[in-house]
């Protein structure tokens, strides 16, 4: 099954999860079969109705199955008062596996101190264009970095014995239309660019998967068999439980229950007492019950059985100095330099800086809608500053601040510094999940909620709701986004505001010390402006101790490591045109630096790339063929005067390919930690999988007999020794 510690044979899980199914009614089954949100309690005691507190599906006590509690992610636990990581894009930027696994660690330990044990946080959609929405939860736009560092998130939350979902499944990759709009794509297209990062999480373990909101091919992606039973199952050989996205993603739950979804969450909107009516009007089975709830047994039985790598759990966990200080380490490691012209690092003697931008001083940590962490004490940029001016070994003495609406006052600063820290960006007002389905949507949110408490006998709030779905559906936004609401969608721009480009272009030429910071979940787009400044920094949202992480950054204490996990086009138009707005979209074979490798065209910045305050060397590279793979080796130098990481990075190409392939793309990548002047041996295995095409004639996976051409170096446009191998 899924978890190494598991103290039951993959035969006594079978036996011991027949007989407790046996011991069940029908009615006992179905019951078993989704959420049972307390919403209204929630908000009540907790003034949060969304995650407060683990969201719980039924348990049975006759056969000792517990709830499973429900927490979301990723950028934390989302209960409580829990640690706020950077977020996953962040993240994404280090190429640091062991990194996220940690990260994974820290959260499976805050999950279970907080009575859950199911973490619906392994965000694995792939950035099909930088304006979607949910950009921050995912990893970035290539496959193999979103698989790796998925599948590291697993394995470190799962070492708690917290069940790990992966999610959406799947080609979810729009906000403001993602309750209705009806994705297409080629198979090819689905196996090789949208799916290879969901294997890597199942086969890393993962115990559950989320089904999206979306149509695939015109019908519900959650009521796909394709995708559920032929992909999910029998192809990769998944043995956990499937659960939906909240509320919005089934049409008819009988359907779904045939097609492979197991759960319905957190209400059951077309479960519950819809599938009892399909059970007795013959449109379901018993055997299609007792399937699907099998393998939620199943899995409990094998997380219940493991052993805890804890004694215990406990409150005090949450939010410990230790985990602030892996979101700090993990800030530190993700901040991403992409231009530097004799600026970075700040000369310790530098006594003044001015904090200019309101966001400069904003407690802004990414999205508020359904991955919102609510931790305390939040290190802002300026406060970041402050608390690096009051060190005692430190000789900064002032730090200025201008929020930047009065651009006479920030240009006076500017002048009066000794250096100037431009904080721009975006917050959760400009990109994030959307939480409500669009109004032109034949989904009405409070009808489906009303439903979704009919069919788990909560009447009293069913019929409430009933009678109040007349009225706008605002009136339970408030309840499923958070105290301050969940502004999000899709990014009408990847351009900085005006007044903020604006901003920079009459403040930064005032100071030769400028460097601008972008706080973001995703890329920005910097031509307009990047002339104006001679250092630029992608800070992220970058967590609870981001301010702090950018100040020892800034000053030399930590040499910037982290690479871009998307690419930045010189024109907007080299991207795929999208209207996210669509009711229909096919996705194309190629986005992010495949598109720009496709069509010819030359990147501001390529995929994965990042500067130093160090200079590193390739050479000795060498080639070795294995019946498995491939090992890429190389030798790396550090030839600057800075200890510091590199991401080498491993690229591949199949010119003479049979069929169309990308002219190429990212197969292994290993961080490599460098003192000044030393060198080290790198080697990376990159195995078969990552070299097949997928066939759909004959719908298997090819290992071509032809030309590989494998490069190494530190990014996507910078590759060195081009080595061939027949």
């Amino acid at each position: 099954m899924f978890h190494k510690n598991c103290g039951l044979t993959d035969e006594q899980v079978e036996k011991l999860a027949k007989e407790k199914l046996e011991k069940l009614s029908v009615k006992e089954k179905v019951w078993l079969l989704h959420g049972n949100w307390r919403m209204i309690r929630d908000a009540v005691f907790y003034k949060r109705t969304y995650n407060p507190v683990p969201i719980e599906t039924f348990g049975n006590k006759k056969i000792g199955l517990k709830p499973v509690g429900f927490t979301d992610g990723p950028r934390g636990v989302v209960m409580g008062k829990s640690t706020a990581f950077p977020v996953s894009m962040a993240r994404a930027a280090s190429f640091d596996r062991d990194l996220e696994r940690r990260i994974g660690e820290a959260i499976g330990v805050e999950a279970r101190a907080g009575g859950a044990n199911y973490f619906g946080g392994v965000c694995v959609n792939l950035l099909m264009h930088p304006a979607g929405g949910r950009a921050q939860e995912s990893y970035g736009e290539d496959p193999y970095l979103v698989g790796e560092m998925g599948a590291k998130l697993v394995e470190g939350v799962q070492k708690h014995n917290v069940m790990a979902c992966v999610k959406h499944f799947a080609v979810n990759n729009m906000e403001n239309k993602r309750f209705t709009v009806d994705v297409n794509c080629s198979e090819r297209t689905l196996r090789e660019v949208y799916l290879p990062h969901f294997k890597k999480a199942i086969d890393a373990g993962a115990a559950s998967v989320m089904g999206s909101y979306n149509k695939f091919r015109g019908e519900q992606a959650s009521e796909s068999s394709h995708l559920l039973t032929d992909i999910l199952r029998d192809d990769w050989g998944f043995q956990g439980f499937a659960i939906t996205d909240f509320i919005f993603a089934l049409r008819d739950g009988a359907k779904a229950l045939k097609a492979g979804m197991d759960m319905e969450m957190p209400i059951p909107v077309h479960f519950g007492n819809e599938l009892l009516k399909a059970y007795d009007e013959g449109r379901i089975t018993e055997e299609d019950i007792d399937r699907a709830l099998l393998r939620r047994i199943k899995t409990q039985l094998v997380f219940d059985s493991a052993r805890d790598p804890l004694p215990e759990y406990k409150k005090k966990m949450i939010a410990s100095k230790e985990h602030y200080a892996l979101a700090q380490e993990a800030a530190e490691k993700s901040m991403v330099l992409i231009k530097n012209k004799n600026v970075l690092p700040l000369q310790k003697n530098i006594q003044s800086i001015a904090v200019i931008g309101k966001l400069g001083n904003t407690e802004n940590i990414g999205d508020h809608g359904s991955s919102r962490v609510y931790s305390e004490g939040i290190v802002t940029t300026l406060e970041g500053l402050q608390k690096y001016a009051a060190r005692e070994d430190s000789e900064l003495k002032d730090v200025f601040y201008s929020d930047g609406s009065n651009l006479k006052e920030a240009m006076e600063l500017a002048q009066k510094a000794d250096a100037v820290i431009i904080v721009c960006g975006n917050d959760f007002n400009d990109e994030g999940e959307c939480v409500m389905p669009d109004p032109d949507s034949d989904l009405n949110a409070i009808e489906c909620m009303a439903n979704g408490f009919l069919n788990n006998n909560h009447k009293i709030i069913g019929n409430g709701m009933k009678k109040a779905a007349g009225k706008s559906d605002q009136a339970v936004a408030s309840y499923t986004s958070g105290d301050e609401g969940a502004v999000g969608g899709d990014r009408k721009s990847l351009s900085l505001k005006p007044e903020e480009i604006e901003l920079i272009r009459e403040v930064a030429p005032l100071n030769s010390n400028t460097v601008v910071s972008l706080v973001c979940g995703s890329m920005l787009m910097t031509k307009e402006w990047e002339d104006k400044t001679p250092a630029i920094l992608y800070s992220w949202y970058s967590g609870v101790r981001g301010g702090d992480a950018l100040a020892r950054i800034l000053f030399g204490e930590v040499n910037p490591s982290g690479k871009l996990p998307f690419v930045v086009p010189q024109e907007e138009s080299h991207l795929p045109q999208v209207d996210f707005w669509t009711n229909s979209i096919t996705y194309d074979f190629y986005h992010g630096y495949r598109k720009l490798d496709h069509e010819g065209n030359t990147p501001a910045y390529p995929f994965g790339f990042g500067l130093s305050y160090t200079t590193f060397s390739y050479d000795n590279v060498a080639i070795e063929r294995k019946e498995e793979g491939y090992q890429i080796s190389c030798r790396i130098t550090n030839t600057g005067d800075y200890d510091g990481a590199e991401v080498a990075q491993v690229y591949v190409s199949m010119p003479h390919s049979k069929v169309e392939r990308h002219v190429k793309k990212l197969c292994g990548f290993e961080r490599v930690w460098l003192s000044k002047h030393q060198t080290k041996d790198v080697s990376i295995f990159v195995p078969n999988e990552e070299l097949m095409y997928f066939d759909e004639a004959s719908n298997e996976w090819i290992l071509e007999d032809t030309e590989y051409e494998f490069k190494i170096g530190p990014n996507s446009g910078e590759l060195y020794d081009r080595i061939k191998e027949d």
